[in-house]
């Protein structure tokens, strides 16, 4: 892999007279193949490498990058970081990192065939195959699928003599379908994705896959919408998943902590959920996205924002660590070597209890069994806790069993309230990545992953969807 000698950081150090000094260099490659109705809509092979120089000076910190990696282009990018910094002086607060112990080490995910040594052909005829299947169900009038890999390999390198080294590759397939049936239009999407080769995509029968998906989305559009009101639920693996991510991961994040703009601000020791709710965020969770360091090189380790209901800490990279008077805990992240710094999520979850999905759904006798697959996302406000969720298809539960299928649901509500609400958490824990997304901030994308075990929840406020 592409690499640069770390004396060249300490050198640019010394000579420009900096405090500190780091780079972040990236090759990446990626793929995507957009199969529309049968034709092949997009295919895209994208390839591109640089480096991104992070400068701080009296408290000042500039950032600068470039796509070439010779050591003339380096000093260039790391003065004119310098020039930033010094710019900015004395107009923002005065920045300091935490001094954590140097890491020198490399990490690369497993697998066992790198899908860049197949050939791009075998991709498409993968997903006109699923075309094929899908456009014989009776009922399905549109379809869009995908194939995505990408291979991310990412150095650090700063003047404290850190050097770390990670290497990822993910890979999957999905398709968003469109159902026509009796005047009505209903839309669901859904993919499969992991960190792993092409092993992984010879590990489903996509066939099957994405008949039984074409099925669903028919079924949902003869469906009818739930009255809205209050119910006791149950959520499924992927709701919870997104629930944690967006209304709760968000607020723990230090920057917006320090900003002032979380729900969790000042909280630290206070019950904030359930007994029965721990949240972690963990870059090596099974299913997940692999994260086992930061892009500031720090460790990725297991954290417990939540530990039985009560606030634990926050996410945070080396500055939000030191200016909260924290430990760094690895999740310092950018989208590219071209982005600047923020504290991002690895994979957000909740750890799992004691109860089986159908002893609680059983236990709740009437309520909703709500559903992730398919969610069409929402609104969520990181200061007040607020937020509002449309599921995937979901279930009506009468006497103990899920009975009637409904259309996605309207879930509106506070996250802190909601999680003090938790009376009953499943043992069946499962996390999920995605190649073709991530998650959004400040213009950044970074691939995440999150989940859970079933959740039951009572007295929670359904809209009309």
């Amino acid at each position: 892999m592409t690499s640069i000698d770390p004396d060249l950081i300490l050198k640019l150090r010394d000579q420009l007279g900096l405090d500190f000094i780091d780079a972040r260099i990236q090759v990446y490659h990626s793929e995507l193949v957009v199969l529309d109705n049968g034709v092949v809509r997009e295919l895209t092979l994208n390839k591109h490498q640089g480096i991104g120089v992070r400068v701080l000076l009296g408290g000042s910190m500039g950032y600068s990058s470039t796509n070439s990696l010779d050591r003339e282009s380096i000093r260039n990018a790391a003065e004119r970081a310098l020039k930033i910094a010094r710019a900015i002086s004395g107009e923002t607060l005065k920045l300091t990192l935490y001094e954590r112990p140097v890491v020198k080490s490399r990490a690369s995910s497993s697998f066992q065939v790198d899908p860049g040594l197949i050939d791009i052909s075998e991709k498409v005829d993968l997903l006109k195959t699923m075309y094929s299947v899908v456009r014989e169900v009776q009922g399905v009038s549109s379809s869009t699928i995908r194939f995505g890999y990408e291979d991310d390999y990412r150095l650090y390198i700063s003047s404290r003599g850190d050097y770390v080294e990670v290497h990822r590759k993910m890979i999957g397939a999905g398709a968003r379908l469109i159902a026509h049936v009796e005047g009505v239009y209903e839309s669901f999407g859904d993919a499969e994705s992991a960190v792993a080769g092409w092993e992984f995509i010879k590990s489903i029968n996509w066939d099957d896959w994405i008949r039984d998906r074409g099925k669903l989305v028919v079924e949902t559009a003869r469906a009818r919408h739930v009255k809205p009101g209050r119910y006791d639920i149950v959520l499924d693996n992927d709701m919870v998943g997104l629930m944690l991510h967006e209304a709760f991961g968000h607020a723990s994040e230090g920057d917006i902590v320090l900003a002032g703009g979380s729900v969790l601000g000042g909280r630290v020791g206070e019950r904030v959920a359930s007994e029965y709710v721990s949240i972690v965020d963990d870059g090596l969770v099974e299913g997940g996205a692999y994260v086992p360091f930061d892009d500031e090189g720090t460790p990725k380790r297991k954290v417990y924002t939540v530990k039985n209901g009560v606030l634990q800490g926050y996410l945070h990279s080396l500055t939000t660590a030191k200016a909260l008077g924290q430990e760094p805990t690895g999740n310092a992240r950018v989208m590219s070597y071209r982005h600047p710094i923020l504290v991002r999520q690895t994979n957000t979850y909740m750890e799992p209890r004691d109860w089986s999905p159908d002893e609680m759904i059983r236990d709740m006798k009437n309520g909703l069994y709500i559903k992730g697959r398919g969610a069409l996302g929402g609104e969520v406000n990181p200061l007040t806790g607020a937020f509002t969720f449309t599921s995937g298809p979901s279930y009506i539960v009468e006497n103990g069993e899920p009975k009637t299928l409904v259309k996605g649901v309207m879930l509106s509500g506070l996250i802190l309230d909601t999680l003090r609400n938790v009376d009953a958490v499943g043992k069946d824990l499962l996390v999920r990545t995605s190649v073709f997304g991530g998650c959004g901030k400040s213009n950044q994308m970074v691939r995440v992953g999150d989940g859970g075990p079933h959740v039951r929840v009572r007295g929670f406020t359904i809209g009309g969807g």
